[in-house]
């Protein structure tokens, strides 16, 4: 897999630990820790959180000499959003039959909303096929996505339709100029290879770092997949297999990661807690041929 962004990595930190529980404000030392484990320096982890903060997503405090970092409301929303296909059973199968429609119309002055706008339309499957007008396979709840953004949004803004091919107007060809099937395939296989090795769990010294960098992966593989239907498919098509292979490393690393985050988020020093030599081997494997691990 390419390599992996700070941004990506601080939300599936995120994602998976804070914005279900009842955890207060993370240190920032505590995100520097975790991301220098997936070979991210301190500078680049700050200064992605300042985005983070100028975007609304997180909001900073401080306690002492410490720096601390919370999720906003907008930043819960964005990741409860997201929540349901990170965790769904079948998040590469489309939402229904037919198809999304979209267009908008946001001002030149908007550009931070136009740009949020855009990747919330990504994230949910939709690619553009000519000037603004945008395109997703089934029936996206588009109503729920775009909750997030709502209170930003002018009335008009977006229009969406939802819609079925009509006979002597094959849409075979717009999906094809639309997505990468052949660019998608190889996202699915780059995954597999990362995360079916057995060594992957060692691929740095925590836990809770590997299974973060686990989500980062996760979350840029469903981003990259739109959900088509089966019939752009073959019978090889490999999104069973990836996500067999994401639940299984996500289980396997549960327990040490929950550990070594609640020694992290209580000041003490973490643990190291191993879930056993078959589970966390020593030392990690080659990485595998088109696949990226930390250095």
């Amino acid at each position: 897999m390419g390599s992996r962004q700070p941004k990506q990595l601080l939300l599936a930190f995120f994602g998976e630990h804070v914005v279900d529980g009842a955890t207060g404000p993370i240190r920032a030392s505590v995100l520097i820790t975790v991301l220098e484990g997936a070979d991210v320096a301190a500078p680049a982890t700050r200064a992605t959180l300042d985005r983070l903060v100028h975007s609304g997503v997180l909001a900073r405090s401080r306690s002492g000499r410490e720096t601390l970092f919370s999720l906003t409301e907008h930043g819960v929303a964005v990741l409860r959003e997201a929540k349901s296909r990170v965790r769904g059973p079948r998040p590469f199968d489309p939402q229904g039959s037919g198809w999304t429609l979209v267009t908008f119309s946001i001002p030149e002055g908007q550009r931070m909303l136009r740009h949020r706008l855009r990747s919330t339309l990504t994230w949910e499957g939709f690619a553009p096929i000519r000037d603004g007008l945008w395109l997703a396979p089934g029936e996206v709840d588009l109503a729920g996505s775009l909750e997030p953004l709502r209170q930003d949004l002018a009335p008009n803004t977006v229009i969406a339709f939802h819609a079925r091919e009509l006979a002597g107007f094959p849409i075979a060809e717009s999906v094809r100029a639309a997505w990468d099937i052949e660019a998608i395939r190889r996202a699915h296989l780059a995954f597999i290879d990362v995360w079916d090795d057995p060594h992957a769990a060692a691929m740095a010294p925590s836990a809770l770092t590997v299974r973060t960098m686990l989500v980062a992966d996760w979350l840029a593989l469903l981003r990259a997949d739109p959900r088509l239907p089966a019939e752009f498919m073959d019978a090889q098509w490999p999104a069973t297999r990836s996500v067999q292979t994401y639940r299984r490393m996500h289980e396997r690393l549960a327990e040490a990661s929950a550990a070594e985050f609640a020694d992290l988020v209580a000041a003490r020093p973490a643990a190291r807690r191993r879930s056993g030599s078959a589970d966390r081997p020593s030392a990690p494997s080659p990485t595998p041929s088109g696949a990226t691990r930390p250095r």
